[in-house]
């Protein structure tokens, strides 16, 4: 399953992407990359979310870790030049833009926890932290688009409330 919503990402991403100037976003994929990269890292023994494939999907996908990277190479690249080649003009349409890019994801894990479980929720994560976190991130990967240097700084705070907030020991 998770193959077939990462192909309709990748499908998205080549019709909505604006894959002429895809180098401008490239190093704001990178920065999605390592903030998932870090959160596995992080939480490999204490995970938040855990991402399960279905029956049909388990050879190709058998583990968390293997539909996180699925979820890496595919939907982020494609929600990045999606989302950052859209961008339009005008403070509250961004914020439109904003809310409807954490409305879509949130609505997609969603749908994942409750109906097709293809995710479950771990050490006190809810679907509230999923859409405040959903939040966190859109904010970042245009503060990064525009201001790479702020959007590291910034990080370092959100990275450590995370950590010490739920606990997640580090080892």
């Amino acid at each position: 399953m998770h193959i077939l919503l990462n192909g309709l990402f990748l499908i998205a991403g080549v019709k909505w992407g604006d894959w002429r100037n895809w180098s401008k976003y490239h190093s704001t994929i990178l920065f999605f990359w390592f903030g998932d990269l870090l959160y596995n890292f992080l939480c490999k023994n204490y995970l938040m979310w855990e991402y399960k494939e279905t029956i049909f999907g388990q050879s190709l996908l058998p583990n968390h870790l293997a539909v996180s990277l699925l979820i890496m190479f595919v939907a982020y690249p494609a929600t990045v030049i999606i989302y950052l080649g859209n961008i339009p003009k005008g403070t509250s349409r961004i914020v439109l833009w904003l809310f409807l890019w954490v409305t879509l994801y949130s609505l997609v894990e969603y749908i994942n926890l409750r109906y097709l479980n293809l995710v479950s929720h771990h050490n006190s994560w809810s679907m509230g932290w999923s859409v405040l976190f959903n939040l966190i991130i859109f904010s970042m990967l245009l503060l990064h688009y525009k201001h790479q240097v702020a959007a590291l700084l910034i990080s370092i705070p959100i990275i450590l409330f995370f950590v010490i907030f739920f606990k997640v020991p580090i080892y």
